[in-house]
């Protein structure tokens, strides 16, 4: 059996292709005993009342991932942290913390989305504890869904265009940041999204080889995952619909 790690679909109506390409994915997922979403499955979530053909398509194929046999895990991103166990119940997932950690045959892994890492984002970072604040998030729930969706537009248009007149650097992990994570955590291995930059980064680090695999976005027609199994270890693979 192996685990599998995927993060950064963005999946939302505008993008047919994709979310077919993801319910591929999962049917074509025989071996899985695990499947981890580590962020930013939803271009944007504004509540789990959110009502559309395109979501229900897709808790549709959840739940009947989950209903095989298959352990579900979803993490919050930085467009999808109000995903909630409404939204996990429909579909058989479990919510994850951000940061977690999780045993590969008995070795600790740290799992993350990624963007907490990105710490030289001053601005970034200060929305990101605004956002995540219970107080604010209850508010903002209890707003109409209109409202909430018209705040995520101007929000994403305010992102977009802010991102534009940053250095790449800035939008990337700080590397103190992670390992400082990986010493919290007592690991040596971490596996994340958010930066869409995938990648297999080993170094020392006391003494100790460390590992950082980063998982990359997906597109109309392909998508980055990490497989772990007991014969292979960690693999991570670009792969097309």
């Amino acid at each position: 059996m192996a685990v599998y790690f995927i993060s950064d679909l963005h999946l939302e109506p505008g993008r047919p292709a994709m979310a077919q390409g993801f319910v591929h994915y999962l049917q074509n997922l025989q071996d899985a005993d695990a499947l981890y979403i580590l962020g930013d499955f939803f271009e944007v979530w504004m509540g789990d009342d959110f009502d559309h053909p395109f979501v229900s398509a897709i808790k549709e194929a959840l739940r009947s991932l989950s209903d095989s046999g298959t352990r579900l895990f979803i993490m919050h991103g930085n467009r999808d942290f109000l995903l909630g166990q409404t939204f996990c119940g429909q579909t058989g997932a479990t919510l994850l913390d951000d940061p977690t950690v999780t045993p590969l045959a008995n070795e600790p892994v740290l799992l993350m989305h990624g963007d907490s890492l990105c710490t030289r984002d001053v601005e970034y970072m200060k929305v990101r504890q605004m956002f995540r604040s219970p107080a604010w998030q209850q508010d903002f729930l209890s707003k109409p869904l209109e409202e909430r969706i018209a705040f995520a537009r101007q929000v994403r248009s305010e992102s977009q265009s802010g991102q534009q007149m940053k250095s790449s650097d800035i939008m990337d992990v700080t590397p103190e940041e992670v390992d400082r994570e990986m010493d919290q955590a007592g690991v040596t291995t971490l596996i994340h999204g958010h930066t869409h930059r995938p990648d297999d980064h080993r170094w020392m680090h006391n003494g100790r080889e460390r590992r950082r695999l980063v998982l990359g976005d997906w597109s109309d027609n392909s998508g980055w995952m990490i497989r772990w199994s007991e014969e292979s270890g960690l693999q991570l693979s670009q792969f097309t619909f």
